[in-house]
């Protein structure tokens, strides 16, 4: 007994080491990519355990696995403490400036399977020490000033099957093994691969698997001739690609994609996500039995599953997924993965696909949602106190604030309510359900689209004109804090009986004019709480102004829950209020408006084009 508590203690501390050496890495990472006071904020040198910071993903055993950095604008250089990230699957840092050379330590990542430094400043040689990355699958270092050759090292990489050297100084030889990845690019350099040498710069097409018998060999004549005359016409094609696209050299951005034309060879580039068997999902489904349903939306049902090793996962299952909608909605959850990654947003990891089926694996929050802690629980079941409503609207503005603001491009989600953020053990929030997600290039303010969403939580403009931007969430996210100091629903017929408002916000709205504020707060919550709820209540009517450019944006929602420039904006937003309410009451008295009209005048605001 003695001996199982000493070895019980001796990995206890083992773990809390390796869990301080991991945070004490990242964190001196930090620094050295001069990251300003306002990134990575969260990746504090106190707190050393690196699982809850932004953009760091970690397994089961706390060991840190995926770091992913896109777009951010570091200028700094890559420190050569990354090397002692052992567990280390996914770097991902495109899109900055960083500067100096890449580290030789990360030749010591021996589970690295992803290393993406694309777009930045890096120069110096191509360390031969990442010939040492066995496992290594995807290697991209285009577009930064790298020179001197090719390390012969990398030829040694037989799990590679995706190299991209594009446009850098790099001279001299390339490896032949090289040649045989599946998908390679050495465009843009003075290397060997010309019409001189018969060997295409970038293969033919990107392709997602090495086929185990894709070398050509040696002694094949009629391999090599064929190889040739391939070579030629891909040259020709490639040539007139680069004369087109040479001069958007600069905005070139490496694409992501599914296959899934093939039923017995599909692969997915997103780093690590888990491909499941449909055998397997179902089994974990009980046959996708309808007691295992947690919830259904607009592009299907979600299932609770179990797999074998006893880990809870949620299965979302397309409907329609034959149809371009249903093909498009998997499409685009996938596509997230690249590009949204923050512990305030639900992480896919895994799918599956069939000829007739797309399905997506979640993590289970054991919570469920927020809806359902303020309106669906159980006799019995605990309420949602208010110091976890509070935790809950910061969570779910700084999961908001990443998609708007630190993606590339930035994510429009487009259905932001109290039924899509989830809780998970903790009872931290977690903002879910891209299916209704837009993607939108960082150029354009506003893009038109369908109207989709959920009466109560859509923005007037949206509804009007079927343009959504940033504004349309900051409008959702607003219903949603309403939810959460009422616990009422964002529509609720019920309160025509009462001769009041059907719309929460107005309903709120009228309560707040009339200083009732004990009447605006959940009855469920027994008079347990504080006086930030007037402050929830004012952030909230900021968010949910009719003119979007009167709302405030996501950062600047973080900032007002954390307590900084809130009395300013609501001192200019009662001002507004009052000289609306006396435009109001002058067109009564002139038309002869009676209560019954002016009262609901906020909601036939907010009706139009419905």
């Amino acid at each position: 007994m003695v001996v199982v508590y000493l070895f019980c203690i001796f990995m206890f501390l083992h773990s809390k080491v390796e869990s301080d050496r991991q945070g004490d890495a990242l964190y001196d990472m930090r620094v050295r990519l001069n990251a300003t006071a306002n990134q990575l904020t969260d990746w504090n040198q106190n707190q050393v355990n690196p699982c809850t910071w932004n953009s760091v993903i970690c397994d089961s055993d706390n060991n840190v696995i995926r770091v992913t950095l896109s777009s951010m604008g570091f200028n700094g250089v890559l420190s050569p403490r990354i090397g002692e990230l052992q567990y280390l699957a996914v770097l991902s840092l495109p899109g900055n400036n960083i500067t100096g050379g890449i580290p030789e330590q990360l030749g010591n990542l021996s589970s690295l399977t992803n290393l993406d430094l694309e777009n930045n400043c890096l120069s110096g040689e191509i360390p031969a020490s990442l010939g040492k990355l066995s496992k290594l699958q995807i290697l991209i270092l285009s577009q930064n000033n790298l020179t001197g050759n090719i390390p012969q090292s990398l030829a040694n990489l037989d799990s590679l099957n995706d190299i991209r050297l594009a446009f850098n100084h790099l001279s001299g030889q390339i490896p032949e093994e090289l040649f045989q990845v599946a998908r390679y690019n050495f465009t843009g350099n003075n290397l060997n691969c010309d019409m001189n040498y018969q060997r295409p710069c970038a293969s033919a097409m990107p392709v997602h698997g090495k086929s185990q018998n894709s070398k050509v060999g040696k002694n094949s004549k009629v391999g090599i001739l064929l190889g040739i005359f391939g070579a030629v016409i891909v040259l020709l094609v490639t040539g007139a690609i680069l004369f087109v696209c040479k001069g958007h050299r600069k905005g070139y951005r490496r694409e992501e994609f599914v296959d899934v034309a093939d039923e017995d060879d599909r692969r997915i580039a997103f780093g690590q996500l888990k491909r499941f068997a449909y055998r397997e999902l179902q089994i974990a489904t009980d046959g996708f039995s309808e007691k295992n349903v947690l919830g259904q939306g607009g592009f299907g049902k979600v299932y609770k599953g179990v797999l074998p090793n006893n880990t809870k996962i949620a299965i979302k299952r397309l409907t329609d997924c034959e149809s371009p909608g249903g093909e498009a909605a998997f499409l685009r959850e996938v596509e997230m993965i690249s590009v949204a990654v923050h512990k305030n947003l639900l992480r896919l990891i895994g799918f599956c696909t069939t000829p007739k089926e797309r399905l997506l694996v979640y993590p289970f929050m054991q919570n469920l949602s927020v809806a359902y802690r303020l309106r669906e629980f159980k006799t019995g079941e605990p309420v949602l106190n208010w110091t976890t409503r509070k935790r809950v609207a910061l969570g779910t503005a700084r999961g908001l604030e990443y998609l708007h603001e630190h993606c590339n491009p930035k994510i429009i989600h487009r259905d932001v309510k109290a039924a899509n953020v989830l809780l998970d053990e903790d009872f931290e929030a977690v903002v879910g359900d891209f299916g209704l997600a837009k993607l939108v290039d960082v150029r354009k303010t506003s893009v038109t689209t369908q109207v989709r969403g959920t009466m109560g939580h859509i923005a007037p403009e949206y509804l009007s004109t079927g343009k959504s931007s940033e504004r349309t969430d900051v409008f959702g996210y607003g219903i949603m804090l309403l939810e959460l100091v009422t616990g009422q629903r964002a529509i609720d017929f019920s309160r025509l009986e009462e001769e009041d408002d059907v719309l929460l916000l107005d309903h709120v709205k009228k309560l707040q004019r009339e200083k009732r504020l004990g009447d605006i707060v959940d009855r469920n919550l027994n008079n347990e709480y504080d006086g930030q709820v007037e402050m929830m209540i004012q952030v909230a009517l900021l968010c949910t102004q009719a003119s979007p450019e009167d709302r405030p944006t996501m950062s600047e929602v973080v900032r007002m829950l954390e307590g900084e420039g809130l009395a300013e904006r609501w001192e200019e937003w009662e001002q507004v209020e009052v000289t609306r309410r006396q435009e109001y009451e002058r067109m009564q008295r002139r038309f002869g408006w009676g209560e019954d009209s002016l009262y609901n005048q906020d909601a036939i605001e907010l009706s139009c084009g419905r």
